[in-house]
């Protein structure tokens, strides 16, 4: 009984090895790994400010579904009329040189004091973070 119960150890464990090293596995593990750190980049630079749950507006507007929203048109939160006369649809690369440098991108923004994140690396994952759906 002993040996068999060994035996279907031994035998349960080969098999988790096989699935945690199978190239389908990956990804999702690595997904996983970006989301998180997506969401604690997120959470050190921009919760303060921002939530990205649907209709929670703080002192910034929720950022629910950003990516491929037009910038100052969230229904129920007051933009400052840079934001709402800014003209473009947030993307990726648009969201990096915001995030990066708010006043160059739309000049008179109400983001103060918050003046842009200088790491590349935490600008990719907040951006990965937004993108993903909620």
């Amino acid at each position: 009984m002993l040996h068999r119960n060994r035996m279907l150890l031994i035998s349960a464990l080969s098999g988790m090895a096989c699935v945690l090293s199978s190239p389908s596995a990956l990804p999702q593990a690595s997904q996983g790994a970006q989301d998180v750190s997506g969401q604690q980049a997120f959470n050190n630079s921009c919760r303060t400010c921002h939530m990205v749950r649907e209709g929670d507006n703080r002192l910034g507007p929720n950022l629910h579904k950003v990516v491929g929203r037009k910038a100052g048109s969230l229904p129920d939160y007051a933009f400052s009329s840079a934001m709402k006369e800014a003209g473009f649809v947030w993307d990726e690369e648009k969201l990096d040189r915001f995030i990066a440098n708010p006043d160059e991108v739309v000049p008179g923004n109400n983001m103060k004091p918050y003046g842009g994140l200088s790491s590349s690396e935490d600008r990719k994952k907040i951006i990965a973070f937004l993108a993903q759906p909620r």
